[in-house]
């Protein structure tokens, strides 16, 4: 990676204890955890205390107090290592704390944010249903006031982090005839009588993510459990969407460099018709024009990270920085297609990256969603 002017010295240094940890203590195991779909819960503690969780959670939350610019670090370096089996770290350090940090009252920040920084609590987001993904308005799941409760009713799948969750964020109607308009937020204690969690979903990648089905069925919550304001909630989400679209990308962008990178090797190594693969010319050729693409793809993120950290960063820029890199990667193909046989074969991480890179395409707003933002904005 050429060096990136919005990085100083400490970040790279982060950088490099980041990537220590994940040699050290993910990859060598990440095979073994990918046949059992999840990565034990011991190894979130192993991340709280090696400063890899709420990196950007401020320091009286016990988060380590750093900027965005941190998790980028992480996210990237994650992505890099082809380490999917933790990408839930990032949901849940970056996306779930990041609800409780700007909608939690003071004392619902102060009891679980630092338990979240430690990796003693793992928190998760529950939107997707199985007749919602995209469009959020369509969801189903409800939570009725009863009195000083809501009484919640509904499913939700493809959870990250579903199964070693001890906090749902919960997204949910509490008006279910006002559409967008009635839907809420929700800090969801799993422990709680009516909650249950299918089985670990099969997948066709990341699988060693845990990603499960959760249920709840007449789940009694304190009425005090609401982040934000009741029926606001479709608001909150699209103002959080903008951070995790560029989280996507940054994801992306360093997966396609990673994939470059391992294809360039392989193909000097390894030789055919007596001579090495590089030297054909259709496939150097190949290379080039995906070295281009990459090259492009990290200007352009890059310039959406610097958007971001000076405030500038809107929904219509996000959605071209997750479209374009996340579409970006359907250039692994090609570069799977080099490997030959080899490429099918999960030892080599190039037929990993093109299982566990691909439903960045989907999730955070699938590419066909981000074209029709991009367009209202036209």
């Amino acid at each position: 990676m050429s060096r990136r002017k919005s990085f100083t010295s400490d970040h790279n240094m982060y950088r490099t204890s980041v990537h220590r940890f994940i040699a050290e203590r993910i990859m060598p195991f990440h095979a073994q955890w990918e046949e059992k779909g999840l990565v034990p819960r011991e190894l979130w503690l192993e991340a709280g205390a090696a400063g890899i969780l709420c990196p950007n959670i401020p320091e009286e939350y016990g988060g380590g107090g750093g900027c965005f610019l941190y998790t980028a670090v992480v996210i990237e370096e994650i992505a890099t290592a082809l380490a999917s089996g933790v990408t839930g770290f990032t949901t849940h350090s970056d996306i779930v704390a990041n609800y409780l940090l700007h909608l939690g009252t003071e004392e619902q920040k102060k009891a679980w944010l630092p338990g979240m920084a430690t990796g003693e609590v793992v928190g998760s987001i529950a939107m997707t249903e199985p007749s919602a993904g995209s469009d959020l308005k369509a969801i189903r799941t409800t939570a009725i006031k009863d009195g000083d409760e809501y009484v919640v009713n509904g499913q939700k799948t493809f959870i990250t982090n579903g199964y070693h969750a001890d906090r749902v964020l919960l997204i949910a109607k509490t008006d279910p005839t006002a559409g967008a308009k009635g839907i809420s937020l929700f800090w969801v204690d799993t422990k709680l009588p009516g909650f249950s969690r299918g089985k670990l979903l099969d997948k066709l990648g990341q699988r060693a993510q845990d990603t499960a089905e959760l249920f709840f069925s007449d789940m009694r919550i304190p009425a005090d459990c609401m982040l934000g304001e009741p029926n606001k909630g479709f608001g909150y989400l699209m103002n959080e969407l903008v951070q995790e679209r560029l989280m996507i990308a940054l994801r992306c962008a360093a997966a396609l460099e990673a994939a470059l990178e391992w294809t360039i090797t392989y193909t000097k190594e390894r030789h055919a018709f007596g001579k090495a693969l590089i030297e054909n010319q259709h496939l150097r050729f190949k290379l080039a024009d995906i070295k281009a693409l990459a090259c492009a793809t990290r200007a352009f993120v890059d310039q959406c990270l610097e958007e971001f950290m000076a405030g500038e960063l809107d929904a219509d820029g996000a959605a071209m920085a997750k479209l374009w890199a996340s579409e970006a990667t359907s250039a692994i193909d090609s570069l799977l297609q080099m490997y030959g046989g080899y490429g099918y074969m999960r030892e080599y991480p190039i037929a990993r990256a093109f299982t566990d890179v691909r439903p960045n395409r989907i999730y955070g707003g699938s590419s066909e969603i981000m074209r029709e933002l991009i367009a209202r904005a036209l």
